[in-house]
């Protein structure tokens, strides 16, 4: 059987030691050889070699050693070795090593009394341990606080042990009397330590006796001072007030980790809304005064969990929090805005939407190689702040168009579809953002921007003057016709192979797109992270950005530029009265259109147009030649309806979502509260009535009560051996964020006593036992609770699996019982969330890991069926569910959650209803990593049929 081990001890690779090689290098006077010789031989009993002859040979000659290496190897080596036989008593010879130790204790250099004070801490044998009591209390008064130190962690130790008050009767007296007189900073900790340990009452009326010199005290004695409050908090509530007046005066110490600590225990302690100020005032000056990025991330941690429930209490915190955003770490910025979003109120808004232009403004001097990421998370920031606050996007929409031409296609993506919603959403700011955008309209180079931008123009360009600008815009940036010249096929075959060179990389990659409803569709485009140089074709002016993305074999891009021409053309017809213009202007936008055509079957580009946009391009032709009224409303009224009840339907969710996290669980109408007014204030500050208050409404409303705990600890519970087993065991499963938790009831069916009872486990996947249970001693039908630790790295399925070993006085050989499997559930990891359409997208066609599940069901309703797969996956939909409603026998649902270690896990059911009525199609699973990958499908497998 495994032991537990306190050491751990590195040794190289290779032919392991024989123990007569010890044994003569220990007889032998060379100190470095005796030194080599110690270390191998704890290697071996390390690796669980027993080496029983060695004993002896380590009395006669290593004891005697003045070495203090060899002294220290010496201590480890009996900390390691078997001080008992098989039925616990202390082996006589072990008697041999007590004198040495009391010689230790007693030596004149202070290096070898201390490690043999620390290794008493390790020392079990009360046997071995009481003689030496005289030497370690005589250790209490040395002159070095060194010695005194350890001396006191010995005393504590020896305390704790199951014979300890017996054998060291007044020992909190004692120590109760050195604390009054220790004046090592170090030493003074371990003694109030111990006092804390061991006699916890004494500790609090020394902590109040002396509660005016606590914010004097070393830092190490502070922080064990506020391990006390806690835990005396803990066990009793109503004391707590006399204990937050403590913890406030550490708020001012000079120590940061003891400051930290303060805003912690305060929070944990009290609910008052001076406490919770004076602990965000705390971190809020942690984060701008640390360095490390590590601990500014830590306290924004604290900050998020401050915000989450005491909202208004932070409100007034966000100038601060904001001022975190000087540092350069990305993710620090990243977690501020986070924060301060949640915080914008009607009386803020105008301070943040300020302090973020300020940092847009910065990110234009190019220092930062990051900038372009921070820009883009700043203008996102923005847009929430429009969204929620319409009256602020003046004043900041104009200086957002500056930044449509951004080299980082993601920021200037963000800017476009923030001026598309705000000029719907903003009606007054319509004719300031078209001029606007056509002004700015040529410095765009990012396809998607452009295809977004035309869709802007063509939506809004209302008056004549806009829509004639437009038009204009738009014949500028594509420049003279036609984009391709037949005369001169021959003459361009070197330029159409430096064209083919130079996009190479563009058109590398020919994945479908990715649409909003997780279907695929063919997309010819640019690519959108690099930006080749413009293309130029013989016999033709390349000038504008059109024209050079036209020229790339971008002709999704083509088709979006024709639906905006048309739309302008039929808008014309109605705002210009002159017929002659409206016949020019859509003559000029046919010519357009066929060019854009020929250049498609020209063999100048490396590849062809694709259907689609040949398809839209000659629809926009035929519309132009024939118009009638119903298609005109379609082209001109119904798709900006569709947006606007788009953006109507997403504004309803976001505020479905806050109303539901603001509901709060209330108390029994029958429950006692107390009020306000009618309390007591005799001898009571204000932070403490505050606080007393704050209580009251908590237990009024309900939050010191979690509903259906004793019902989620019955579902947890699983038996893991059978009811005729000699023993019992059942495990009740605790799953925290990195760790699982396994407390196993054994009881004892047999009328005899179980001995060295041990609970061996072992795991498959990406779990780790931290330690191995002990062994234990069982008496007849009795029980005993064996916890167990494992930790878990990724999120994938697990199992835990092993046995129970035990000894009976009868039997010499030893009864193993094969315990259930333990199924760790992916579920426990994964929770909902939400991302935008665009980043679904994103990481769908970067995701390499993907499992394909064909539906497999007893449910014929789509979207019953589709209710049931987030229900077991405990997904949320990013699909609209507008664009799941109706009955057509389609459906197509993008499913997005994330784990607790950070994964994304996305979801595209696409289903289709059979004649028979049943359902077939498939559910592909993407994800970074392998194992939530096929853990997800599985867990789909197993549940879509329905019922389970």
């Amino acid at each position: 059987m495994e032991k537990s081990c306190s050491l751990l001890v590195h040794f190289d690779k290779g032919t392991p030691a024989i123990a007569n090689e010890i044994r003569e290098a220990l007889e032998g006077n060379d100190v470095e050889a005796k030194i080599d010789a110690m270390k191998k031989a704890i290697s071996l009993l390390l690796n669980g070699e027993t080496l029983p002859q060695l004993f002896i040979t380590i009395v006669r000659y290593v004891l005697p050693s003045e070495d203090h290496t060899v002294q220290k190897l010496l201590l480890l080596y009996l900390e390691i070795i078997e001080k008992t036989d098989a039925k616990g008593r202390v082996l006589p010879e072990m008697i041999l090593i007590c004198q040495n130790l009391r010689n230790n204790l007693q030596h004149p250099n202070e290096y070898i009394r201390g490690v043999t004070l620390r290794f008493l801490c390790r020392l079990n044998e009360a046997e071995i341990i009481e003689p030496l009591i005289p030497s370690v209390l005589q250790n209490l008064e040395h002159r070095h606080p060194y010695i005194r130190r350890n001396a006191i962690l010995a005393m504590m130790s020896i305390y704790k042990l199951p014979q300890g008050e017996q054998i060291l009767v007044d020992a909190p007296e004692m120590i109760e009397k050195l604390l009054s007189t220790e004046q090592d900073p170090s030493a003074k900790r371990n003694t109030f330590l111990m006092l804390f340990t061991c006699a916890q009452e004494r500790a609090v009326n020394y902590l109040l006796t002396n509660v005016d010199k606590v914010s004097e005290w070393g830092e190490l004695l502070q922080m064990i001072v506020l391990d006390l409050i806690r835990k005396v908090c803990r066990t009793n509530r109503g004391e707590k007030g006399r204990y937050i007046k403590i913890i406030i005066s550490l708020l001012n110490v000079p120590s940061t980790a003891v400051v930290y600590e303060c805003a912690g225990t305060l929070v944990s302690l009290s609910y008052a809304p001076t406490a919770i100020r004076a602990a965000a005032n705390t971190y809020c000056q942690l984060l701008l005064s640390q360095s490390d990025n590590n601990v500014k991330l830590i306290v924004l941690d604290r900050l998020n969990e401050l915000k989450s429930s005491h909202r208004e209490v932070m409100a007034d915190m966000f100038m601060d929090i904001l001022r975190a955003l000087s540092s350069p770490n990305l993710d620090v910025r990243r977690k501020t805005l986070d924060i301060v979003l949640e915080l914008v109120t009607n009386r803020n808004i105008n301070e943040v939407v300020l302090t973020l232009k300020k940092e847009v403004v910065k990110t234009q001097n190019g220092e930062l190689e990051k900038n372009g990421e921070y820009r883009q998370m700043l203008i996102q920031a923005i847009h929430s702040c429009a969204v929620k606050f319409p009256e602020v996007a003046s004043t900041v929409v104009h200086l957002l168009m500056d930044f449509l031409g951004d080299s980082n296609v993601a920021s200037a993506t963000d800017v476009i579809v923030f001026v598309r919603e705000i000029i719907e959403t903003n009606p007054k700011l319509r004719v300031s953002i078209i001029t606007r955008l056509l002004d700015t309209f040529y410095q765009i180079r990012a396809s998607c921007v452009c295809a977004c931008a035309l869709w802007i123009v063509g939506e809004y360009c209302l008056s004549l003057s806009e829509v004639e600008s437009g038009l204009a815009t738009i014949k500028q940036c594509l420049g003279e016709l036609p984009f391709y010249s037949f005369s001169e096929e021959d003459e361009g075959n070197d330029s159409s192979k430096k064209v083919q060179q130079v996009n190479s990389m563009t058109v590398s990659s020919k994945r479908p797109a990715i649409l909003s409803d997780g279907t695929y569709a063919t997309q010819s485009a640019a690519s959108e992270t690099a930006f080749s140089p413009p293309t130029f074709v013989q016999g033709s002016l390349a000038s504008g950005n059109l024209r050079s993305l036209l020229l790339t074999g971008d002709f999704f891009l083509g088709a979006v530029v024709a639906c905006t021409l048309t739309k302008l053309v039929l808008r014309l017809e109605e705002v210009q009265p002159s017929k002659v213009e409206v016949h020019k202007a859509s003559t000029q936008a046919l010519l357009i259109f066929v060019s854009m055509l020929q250049l498609g079957h020209s063999p100048v580009l490396p590849h062809p147009i694709d259907n689609d946009s040949y398809d839209r391009i000659v629809l926009c032709i035929r519309l132009l030649c024939n118009t009638s009224d119903e298609i005109r409303n379609i082209w001109l009224q119904s798709c900006r309806q569709s947006f606007v009840s788009m953006l109507t339907e997403q504004q309803l969710r976001e505020t479905e979502e806050i109303r539901a996290r603001a509901q709060i669980s209330h108390a029994q109408p029958d429950d006692l509260i107390d009020f306000y007014h009618l309390k007591s204030r005799k001898g009571m500050s204000q932070l403490e009535l505050e606080d007393e208050v704050q209580d009251d409404l908590k237990r009024a409303t309900g939050e010191f009560i979690k509903e259906g705990d004793a019902a989620n600890k019955l579902n947890r519970i699983l038996q893991l051996t059978g009811f005729s087993d000699p023993v019992y065991a059942e495990a009740y499963v605790t799953v925290h964020h990195y760790d699982i938790v396994l407390d196993v009831t054994v009881i004892n069916r047999t009328k005899e006593t179980l001995q060295n009872l041990c609970l061996e486990l072992a795991t498959m996947g990406d779990l780790k036992l931290v330690e191995r249970p002990q062994n234990y001693t069982l008496a007849p039908e009795s029980s005993k609770k064996i916890k167990a630790s494992i930790k878990v790295s990724s999120t994938e399925t697990g199992v835990i699996f092993g046995n129970i070993v035990y000894e009976t006085s009868n039997v010499h050989e030893r009864t193993v019982i094969v315990l259930n499997d333990i199924h760790i559930d992916i579920m426990d990891y994964i929770s909902p969330a939400v991302c935008s359409d665009g980043a679904f997208r994103t990481m769908w066609a970067e995701f390499e890991w993907e499992n394909k599940v064909a539906v497999n069901t007893v449910i014929q309703d789509e979207k019953e069926f589709l209710d049931h797969i987030m229900k077991s996956t405990n997904m949320k939909c990013l699909t609209a569910p507008s664009a799941l409603d109706g009955q057509c026998g389609f459906l197509a649902a993008n499913l997005y959650a994330k784990s607790v270690f950070g994964e994304d896990a996305l979801v595209n059911v696409s289903i289709e209803k059979q004649v028979d009525g049943k359902l077939s199609g498939y559910i592909r699973i993407r994800s970074k990593t392998q194992g939530i990958a096929l853990s997800l499908g599985d867990k789909i497998t197993l549940k879509q049929k329905g019922g389970i």
